[in-house]
């Protein structure tokens, strides 16, 4: 008998660890074969996809709902609290154990079945346009498909059953996608968010070939299958542009609230709205009729919400790295990098190193009576004092020394100099339209901003370089979207729809909505956006 088994508590500390424990020893006196997933703050190394194949019975004891459920879709399971299993651990395994002749056989897939998961590193238009790219594919052929969206709104999640039913899974995507183990003995196709894009008939092909080669149909037959392509590894640049993306999407709408509560306030207070304090509400009271008050008080908020945009960028790139136990260390590391005035580079270097400080020391194995200190304790006191330290002690005065460099640069770029910045930023922009270059480009832009002062000059070159990227990114859709207006003749029925889609699109800065358009030629569309990017960033 083999028996695999997750435990959580609330708090994710004392309980969860001492459940699994008590479930170990149970299970080792009766003779049975068990390995626990401990789902608690210090984190804990996720079962396998083998080991959820071969195991007969799955234990849930948890008070929280279990992170990567479906995994374990088709097994008997047995849902029980912590507290019953670390009070009544024997009793929790014979009934997991009874729970195996009542389960009923699994019935064989009568056709192809598909489920997928979409995410793009910035979790918007990519994520969303691969899933229905995906989906009309197989609506063509008839085939049924659920595809889950792990982008910035959210998607309903595939259920158990949806898995369970699936021949294959295909997961484009270009981060490490959520709950990966839901899928264990499925054969499993990866690909870029963009194939998926660009090319969905040819990825549903290559799914279909992979029909019937995952662990638990190989199981079920006696000649061996051949085994599901593996996993694409992933280089060390392209992990580290996945942990700085990371950041840069999560900064994103501290971006977008307070740099348009800014913007407002300067509309409607004018330019003299930055001598307006906190102290002036606070003696003044505020006054409804008062065009001034508001104004002031929506440049209150827009400058608080701008002093979070180091801390997020670097809590969230370590958050990439090492999950939950880098939240802390990482927005500390960003506080600091304010502080010493190490601007945004300070806050890029300060989350990688939170990062992978907690990261490493949260794989430390330590005795058991230990692992409950570990995600209170621990990580948070030896990751936070190493970023500290090296933020404070080594790396504050270079970073920002280069930091007022690269301002005092951007500052003195005038004329052709600024131009020539336009170009290569509007090229970049339409390169590869909301690729790895295009969120270069933006995440140049953006963190830029972090470096100047809610009150600063609303004419500096920081401000002008995201007006350029902006405006470059808009120009692909939107040209292609007039173009399908003005010369329709030129265009088939399904462009002349996308390019009404355009123009929405474009209007919200989403370089994507060009995307249909050069997958179908690139060789003329990727070239004449990317002049017309130019053109417009210069």
């Amino acid at each position: 008998m083999r028996i695999v088994a997750v435990t959580s508590c609330i708090a994710g500390i004392a309980h969860t660890y001492m459940a699994a424990e008590a479930l170990e020893q149970a299970a080792k006196k009766k003779g049975y074969a068990i390995q626990v997933e401990t789902q608690g703050a210090a984190g804990s190394d996720p079962m396998s996809d083998q080991t959820i194949a071969e195991a007969d019975v799955v234990i849930l004891a948890a008070d929280l709902e279990v992170r990567g459920k479906e995994r374990f879709a088709g097994k008997p399971t047995l849902e029980v609290g912590t507290s019953e299993a670390l009070a009544k651990a024997a009793e929790v395994i014979d009934r997991a154990v009874a729970t195996v002749q009542d389960a009923p056989a699994a019935s064989p897939a009568s056709g192809p079945r598909f489920v997928a998961v979409t995410s793009c590193i910035a979790g918007i238009a990519h994520t969303y346009m691969a899933a229905e790219a995906l989906e009309q594919a197989a609506k063509k052929r008839g085939y049924p498909i659920h595809v889950e969206t792990q982008g910035a709104a959210g998607s309903d999640e595939m259920t158990a059953a949806d898995i369970a039913a699936a021949d294959v899974v295909i997961l484009a995507a270009d981060l490490e996608v959520r709950g990966k183990d839901r899928f264990a003995g499925k054969p499993i196709l990866q690909v870029g968010v963009a194939e998926a894009l660009s090319k969905p008939d040819e990825v549903l092909d290559r799914a279909l070939a992979l029909r019937g080669t995952g662990t638990a149909a190989a199981s079920a037959r006696t000649a061996p299958a051949a085994a599901p392509a593996a996993p694409k590894k992933v280089g060390v640049g392209t992990r580290i542009r996945q942990n700085l993306m990371t950041g840069v999407s999560y900064m994103i709408p501290f971006v977008a609230a307070g740099g348009l509560l800014i913007a407002l306030s300067f509309l409607f207070g004018g330019y003299r709205i930055v001598d307006f304090t906190a102290q002036q509400i606070i003696d003044n009271g505020f006054n409804v009729a008062n065009l001034t008050d508001w104004a002031g008080v929506m440049f209150l908020i827009g400058s608080a919400t701008f002093a979070f945009l180091v801390p997020v960028l670097s809590g969230f790139i370590a958050f990439g790295i090492a999950d939950r136990p880098g939240i802390a260390p990482g927005f500390l590391g960003g506080a600091v990098a304010v502080t010493v005035g190490a601007g945004f580079l300070g806050g890029l270097a300060s989350g990688f190193i939170a990062g992978y400080a907690a990261l490493y020391i949260s794989r430390i194995k330590l005795p058991a009576a230990f692992k409950s200190l570990m995600p209170v304790v621990i990580i948070p006191l030896i990751a936070t004092f190493i970023t500290g330290f090296l933020m404070f002690v080594v790396l504050g005065a270079p970073l920002r020394a280069l930091s007022e460099g690269l301002s005092a640069w951007l500052s003195g770029l005038t004329g052709g100099n600024l131009i020539i910045l336009g170009i290569i930023l509007g090229l970049m922009m339409a390169f590869d339209m909301g690729g790895p270059v295009n969120k270069v480009a933006y995440a140049f832009a953006t963190t830029g901003l972090a470096s100047v002062p809610a009150d600063g000059d609303p004419n500096s070159v920081q401000f002008k370089v995201m007006a350029i990227v902006m405006a470059a990114g808009m120009t692909p859709p939107l040209g292609l979207a007039l173009a399908t207006s003005l010369r329709k003749r030129l265009f088939t029925d399904a462009e002349r729809q996308n390019g009404k889609a355009a123009y929405l699109l474009g209007a919200s800065f989403i370089s994507e909505g060009a995307i249909p358009f050069a997958a179908v030629d690139p060789l003329r569309v990727i070239p004449s956006a990317m002049v017309g990017s130019a053109v417009t960033g210069a």
